[in-house]
């Protein structure tokens, strides 16, 4: 048999906090695709478009929790270490 990802089958991935999370983020848009199209419905008789759909609102949700909480942690950074330098003695030699 063909495998459709390059992985050992003994393999296993561990996701991060911060993919665990997203994941999370992605359940409501799921849902709400889901309920969408019909809840009673089984996943094999989903069209090609709607399981498209579907891939789409699963990582199009993960991608944009990843994208805020990569930002919320950039913002976090970039202050502090502007209070680091602004705390910094000024240099009277100026640049080199």
């Amino acid at each position: 048999m063909t495998r459709l990802i390059g992985l050992q089958e003994d393999a296993v991935v561990d996701p991060t906090d911060m993919e665990i999370a997203a994941m999370h983020a992605a359940l409501a848009p799921l849902g709400d695709y889901v309920a969408f199209i019909g809840m009673k419905r089984p996943l094999a008789d989903y069209g090609k478009e709607e399981v498209l759909r579907l891939i789409e609102v699963v990582v199009d949700a993960y991608q944009a929790h990843m994208i805020e909480e990569h930002e919320r942690l950039a913002a976090k950074e970039r202050a502090y270490f502007e209070t680091r330098l602004s705390r910094q003695p000024a240099s009277s030699e100026g640049p080199r």
